[in-house]
């Protein structure tokens, strides 16, 4: 063995060790902020309501723990509802407000969260988080911590609160005997229809639980060939006007209210409380070459934090615009999600947005 891959070996090493120094010093900084913003807010002795997912593997825990919390803070008004098959977040959070409850508390993942926070949105009641499934994806975009529960607990149980928005999808051509919400699906991160909806609808649920979001990866190959779908889209801007695309081509088209996931940034531009979704209509070709371009441009923009492609692209488009609402009318019915929830395939479809309709629980208001 030389002597000089001897000394590669050590520098790349140290490196690696500096890197992970880094790493650790960065988060240990954050931890310690977190705890002097807790530090600094007070207990709210309210009414609170748990509505929390039974079928979450950590929930019997979770709900010990929050008991234990409360017991230690002195929260006597505590009352826990359970998720079940036939009674989603929704109906749970709306027999919280009717019997009383000032804070309504989502323990579960993002379907928990959207479904609760369809309930909560207009009602001026505040919504707390506490993060216990798969991807948490609002939590993280709103800086609620998915790896501390005790903080998590915290924050929903104290002062410190802001408004944000909240998107609807509405099916417009749903069947006469489909319970569609009144105000349209609720979600909170991004709704879509096409390869995304494919990609969703896919999903190994043992893979998940093993390997968390990335299984929406394994899931996607599957439909990397899928046909590509085609639409009139009627997108009305924030002055009021609108722009009309008479046949839209796309891999998919999404709505969004935060653009954030682990690891990458779907939409930079998204802000949860600018009164604004943001559009984004993603296309590929040339097969393989296109998907890689594609998520050249989606590192690229994670990147920069801009909503723009990369400049090697060429068998890729992501096009982002920003409006208040998007209304889609397809040859034929195509999958539709929200924040990851399936729903009925759809041909006549349209998301708008609610401006600061949701209270939520915050760790800096």
């Amino acid at each position: 063995m030389s002597d000089s891959f001897v000394a590669t070996m050590v520098v790349l090493i140290c490196v690696i060790v500096l890197i992970v120094a880094i790493i650790c010093g960065i988060r240990l900084h954050y931890v310690h902020r977190r705890q002097r913003l807790l530090e600094d807010r007070h207990d709210d002795q309210v009414h609170y309501a748990v509505v929390i997912n039974p079928s979450k593997p950590t929930a019997q825990n979770v709900r010990t723990r929050i008991e234990e919390f409360a017991a230690e803070k002195g929260l006597t008004q505590l009352t826990f509802i359970e998720t079940q098959l036939d009674k989603d977040g929704r109906a749970c959070a709306l027999e919280a407000l009717a019997n009383g409850a000032d804070v309504v508390i989502a323990a579960g993942g993002d379907g928990t969260v959207r479904t609760v926070a369809s309930a909560m949105a207009g009602s001026e009641h505040a919504m707390g988080i506490i993060p216990i499934g798969t991807g948490n994806l609002f939590a993280r975009n709103m800086g609620i911590p998915v790896d501390d529960l005790d903080a998590a607990i915290a924050i929903a149980t104290s002062h410190g609160s802001r408004y944000v928005d909240i998107g609807r999808l509405r099916l417009l051509d749903a069947p006469a005997d489909y319970d569609e919400p009144e105000r349209g699906h609720a979600f909170l991160i991004i709704a879509g229809i096409g390869f995304d909806a494919l990609m969703i609808d896919d999903a190994d649920p043992e893979l998940k639980k093993n390997i968390s979001w990335l299984a929406y990866f394994v899931s996607g190959a599957k439909h990397l060939f899928a046909p590509k779908y085609h639409a009139r889209v009627t997108i009305r801007r924030a002055d009021g006007t609108s722009v009309t695309t008479s046949d839209l081509q796309f891999r998919t088209f999404m709505a969004g209210n935060c653009g954030e996931i682990p690891v990458f940034s779907l939409m930079p531009d998204a802000s949860f409380n600018d009164g604004l979704l943001d559009f984004e209509v993603i296309d590929t070709s040339g097969g393989i070459i296109g998907w890689a371009n594609l998520l050249g441009d989606v590192v690229h923009q994670t990147i920069t934090k801009k909503a723009e492609q990369s400049p090697l692209s060429h068998n890729s488009t992501i096009d982002q615009v920003q409006g208040i609402s998007a209304e889609l009318v397809l040859p034929k019915p195509v999958p539709a999600q929200v924040d990851g929830d399936l729903l009925p395939a759809t041909a006549h479809l349209k998301f708008e947005v609610e401006k600061d309709s949701l209270l939520v629980r915050v760790p800096v208001a």
